[in-house]
């Protein structure tokens, strides 16, 4: 591997200054290797992207290739110019049919996959492989404007294997294919060393790195701000992870896992919406009780909640309470965030709730679901406090043998009589909704929270992993005295959601995620394990931002180096690198090449007749001074050099070309 590099030092060595400017000037023919090699860079750079692109970009990309890949295998000249000037038009027409405009990450995206695919169909020179390499490198950074997980960096990796592949291939095209690839190895461990001292000391910026002001933060999914029937069950097939909390020692049992979103007093006889909340830099209560402290790694969803367990305590100061009693960030969520929290599950909230809120909760429209209204009426008649109206209507939703369901069916207007009197069948938001309208319509003051619930302890890392599937909808009623309690209706019905999580309470219907079904042990645990490498990754690469940086210096004894510090640092550091590498290859060349070893010891046998050879010298050039200084050996002298020029700069040396050689130095002999 070694030899082969220096073999491609050594053919850039060689060139006289006129030939290396004629070379950049003209249009080298390729060759057939060189060509197949940029096409599996580009192979390997495209398909990556089939995951964002529009379907028909990323076929018409694909074929585009395949069609080089014909030419290539039949050994046929590239379409004429006319025809490709015609694709090129056509394609710029059609992603401006797609996105509407020019600008931005996906229109850009997609014509730089097209223009990858039409430059390969074109490429007849060097040049052209070049831009091709340029091309498939821009394209491989694209990929992380999408996703920064670490399949998509071992996949970007691979194609910039490939691609430094073909520019190897393009400067040694007399090498093999193995050659080419242990090289082009042999260059990304090279640049390691490089990558981490950038990574460690180059200033971070806060925010997300890879993000575009127009579409960096769309299409997140997640919770919303409103709750209507089937809002939440249609993510109950996602195994998509929302947040992981790390706890300080144990952690709180599946019953207190109640992460708190949205705050939803609202309600048009359909749909609930949350109500303007104060905001305040500590929270609406005194936390009492058991204390958990916890480190909440959230995934980014464009929203300012931070799905804090019940209930949050004072915070770092990016973190703010709602009068509601939710936990919200400064800004919305756009990268995923570290949170260090505390929570108090059995803290009292809202004992000196305002009237208005109080009443407000108790609102419902006029003429809705009159069946409920009714069985609300009848329920809180001659009870004595609103302690016993909450007593009799768990009750009696217990007693209605209600079905907990991720298929329920559809509602009509009045969605709280059609579930509790009707369908009977529905998802948590279903028993949170009907719930909160009975007990209103009892006159105790109700409202629903959204959020999530569980979660799953990962037995890798220690995690606890909370995915989009756990989102939940409880009630919370207010009780003189006590303030708000939670109250779950849904584990009147499915008490196994609760404590044992979604796919347990659901195991009789069968068409859950496969990724969360219960019984698939060796699923999960391999899912384990990749979620476990995957945070690893999140937590140490992703989550390196600045106030991480500024503790590592700190620890590192730089923790007041200013800006032009750190740049001399690292100019001071990549100069010591890069000498380690130099020494590094000198000291290969000299140890593992043999053909140089035995032109050293010959050169050395030289010098003490006489003639020495500086190191800028060529053999040729040298064999010409020697002819002179020792006319007897001259042909001899000249064979030699002229076997050893052949030997490092021609084809790659063979063992009997090399036995050759060093047989011809034997038999010199010198007075």
């Amino acid at each position: 591997m070694t030899g082969h590099l220096m073999r491609l030092a050594a053919a850039l060595k060689r060139a006289r200054p006129d030939d290396a400017i004629s070379a950049a000037t003209r249009a080298a023919p390729l060759e057939r290797r060189q060509a197949t090699w940029l096409l599996v860079a580009a192979a390997l750079t495209v398909a990556p992207h089939g995951i964002w692109l529009p379907g028909w970009i990323h076929a018409l990309c694909l074929l585009l290739l395949a069609w080089r890949g014909i030419l290539l295998w039949q050994g046929t000249r590239p379409p004429p110019a006319l025809l490709l000037l015609g694709l090129s038009s056509a394609a710029a027409i059609g992603v401006r049919l797609e996105f509407g405009h020019f600008f931005g990450k996906d229109p850009g995206v997609a014509l730089l996959a097209l223009l990858l695919g039409l430059k390969l169909l074109e490429a007849r020179s060097s040049r052209d492989i070049r831009a091709g390499v340029l091309l498939c490198l821009f394209l491989q950074l694209a990929l992380f404007l999408e996703d920064q997980s670490m399949a998509v960096a071992a996949l970007a990796l691979l194609g910039t294997l490939a691609s430094l592949g073909a520019l190897v291939a393009l400067a040694d095209p007399a090498g093999g294919a193995r050659e080419h690839l242990r090289s082009a190895a042999l260059l990304l461990v090279h640049g390691l060393p490089f990558l981490l001292v950038f990574f460690v000391l180059f200033p971070r910026i806060q925010g997300p790195l890879w993000g575009l002001p127009a579409d960096a933060f769309s299409a997140r999914t997640g919770l919303s701000d409103t709750m209507s029937p089937g809002s939440i069950s249609e993510l109950g097939n996602s195994a998509a992870i929302a947040f992981r909390a790390a706890f300080d020692g144990p952690p709180p049992p599946p019953s207190q896992r109640y992460w708190r979103g949205p705050i939803l007093s609202k309600f048009d006889g359909r749909t609930w919406t949350a109500a303007p909340v104060v905001e305040a830099d500590t929270p609406f209560y005194v936390a009492t009780g058991r204390r958990y402290d916890y480190v909440l790694t959230l995934e980014p969803h464009n929203r300012r909640w931070l799905l804090a367990m019940d209930y949050p305590g004072a915070a770092a100061p990016l973190v703010r309470f709602a009068s509601d009693h939710h936990a919200l960030s400064a800004r919305p969520v756009q990268a995923r965030a570290r949170f260090a929290l505390t929570a108090y599950p059995d803290a009292r909230i809202g004992e000196a709730e305002s009237p208005a809120v109080l009443a407000a909760a108790t609102q419902l429209p006029a003429g809705s679901n009159p069946r409920s209204r009714e069985l609300a009426a009848r329920l809180a008649a001659g009870a004595a406090s609103h302690a016993e109206i909450l007593e009799r209507v768990i009750a009696h939703m217990r007693a209605a043998r209600l079905k907990y369901t991720l298929r329920p069916p559809l509602l009509g207007t009045h969605t709280a009589d059609a579930f509790l009197f009707d369908s009977q069948r529905g998802f948590c938001e279903h028993f949170a909704s009907a719930f909160a309208v009975v007990m209103r319509a009892a006159g105790v003051p109700t409202r629903v929270v959204t959020g999530y619930q569980g979660g799953e302890i990962n037995p890798v890392d220690g995690y606890l992993v909370v995915r989009q599937s756990d989102a939940h909808a409880w009630a919370e009623v207010w009780l003189d005295g006590r303030g708000w309690l939670r109250v779950d209706p849904t584990a009147l019905a499915a008490p196994e959601r609760i404590e044992d999580g979604l796919a347990a309470a659901l195991s009789a219907e069968g068409d859950l995620h496969f990724m969360l079904q219960a019984d698939m042990a060796w699923l999960r645990d391999v899912r384990h394990r990749w979620e476990a490498m995957s945070n690893s990754w999140n937590q140490y690469v992703l989550g390196y931002n600045p106030d991480r940086q500024r503790e590592l210096l700190a620890r590192l004894g730089l923790s007041h180096a200013s800006a032009l510090k750190l740049a001399g640092m690292l100019g001071a550091i990549s100069a010591v690198l890069l000498l380690g590498l130099y020494a590094w290859a000198s000291w290969q060349r000299r140890t593992t090449d043999p053909v140089q070893r035995a032109w050293d010891r010959f050169c050395t046998r030289m010098e003490h007749a006489g003639v020495s050879r500086p190191s800028w010298e060529g053999p040729l050039a040298y064999a010409d001074r020697l002819a002179d200084a020792l006319p007897e050996q001259a042909g001899r002298l000249r064979a030699i050099c002229s076997a050893y020029a052949r030997l490092r700069y021609g084809a790659p040396s063979s063992s009997a070309g090399l036995r050759t050689l060093e047989k011809m130095m034997n038999e010199i002999r010198l007075p």
